[in-house]
């Protein structure tokens, strides 16, 4: 291995913020809370750190170890997550990604692996299942590195990562082109504030599904609700209790969503699944802990 004689702290710390944006993206894919992602960011930095001098002047390759260590913690923080998900009040969502405008070094990049959809399946998976297959599919790790991580062999995880990718193949559908789900979504968004029964039926599929996270924090449906009628009457019936409610169009995790608002609070972010110009999916997060970095400036 070659040794990196003297890194300055400057240097160091330079290393540290390059790797942060990697960092965060694996680890949100991982955990699917940005929440968690970036705990196990400080926990990787404070390893790193707790190190002595010249053990990190040994590390040939920091990113690469960060990158091991933040995965492993991952793992971890996954394996404790289902014990803590059993106990969870209602149904539990990904949380979702709130505006892009911050440091480019915190941003997350969008593409089809932070869907709501997406996330949803990678619950479903076991954690080294999971792990294996974000590092590979998503992030292009060998297996080789893969195997060191997760502390199987290469051929278990090439295994590990083949079963996700055949569930996760199972269930997922062609989508309505870009920019007709846009349309679909902001057609949702004016005929629920109308409280139009009629208008939300038609935009729903006969079998769409909603499904709500409150976190037993506030009111919300504690199973899905199933069926375009009975969504379009659960929707109406919450605009005619929360009146005040201003509804914006957004993008919520790289997909057309909607933010409620209330006096000028976020509280609720919700991100839609549209196939064949119909709503099948909607995943509305109201877990004001999961709403905690929205902001509630305009979105047309």
């Amino acid at each position: 291995m070659t040794v990196r004689r003297h890194s300055s702290p400057e240097r160091e710390a330079a290393e540290i913020t390059a790797e942060r944006r990697q960092l965060l993206n694996l680890a949100y894919r991982l955990l699917g809370s940005l929440t968690d992602a970036e705990d196990v960011l400080q926990e990787t930095s404070a390893r790193w750190y707790a190190l002595s001098p010249e053990q990190r002047d040994a590390i040939e390759s920091p990113g690469a170890w960060l990158t091991r260590v933040a995965s492993r913690i991952c793992l971890d923080v996954l394996g404790s997550a289902r014990v803590r998900r059993e106990r969870y009040v209602g149904e539990w969502l990904p949380e979702p990604l709130p505006d892009q405008s911050c440091d480019p070094a915190d941003r997350i990049t969008l593409d089809e692996s932070v869907t709501t959809a997406f996330l949803v399946v990678l619950e479903q998976l076991t954690p080294a299942e999971r792990v294996s297959f974000v590092l590979h599919d998503v992030f292009r790790y060998p297996f080789a590195e893969v195997a060191d991580i997760v502390g199987r062999s290469p051929a278990a995880c090439r295994q590990l990562a083949t079963s996700a990718r055949r569930r996760i193949r199972a269930v997922q559908r062609d989508e309505t082109p870009a920019a007709r789900r846009a349309e679909v979504v902001k057609d949702f968004k004016h005929a629920w504030e109308a409280k139009d029964i009629k208008a939300l039926v038609a935009l729903l599929d006969p079998t769409a599904v909603m499904v709500a996270d409150g976190g037993g924090q506030v009111s919300t449906a504690l199973k899905p609700v199933v069926g375009g009628e009975q969504i379009a009457r659960h929707l109406v019936g919450i605009g005619r209790l929360a009146p005040d409610l201003t509804l914006l169009a957004t993008t919520v995790n790289n997909r057309p969503g909607l933010v409620a608002t209330h006096d000028g609070v976020t509280v609720t972010v919700a991100a839609f699944e549209v196939v064949d110009d119909r709503v099948t999916r909607i995943w509305a997060v109201r877990n004001p802990e999961k709403l905690a970095s929205w902001s509630a400036r305009g979105r047309s």
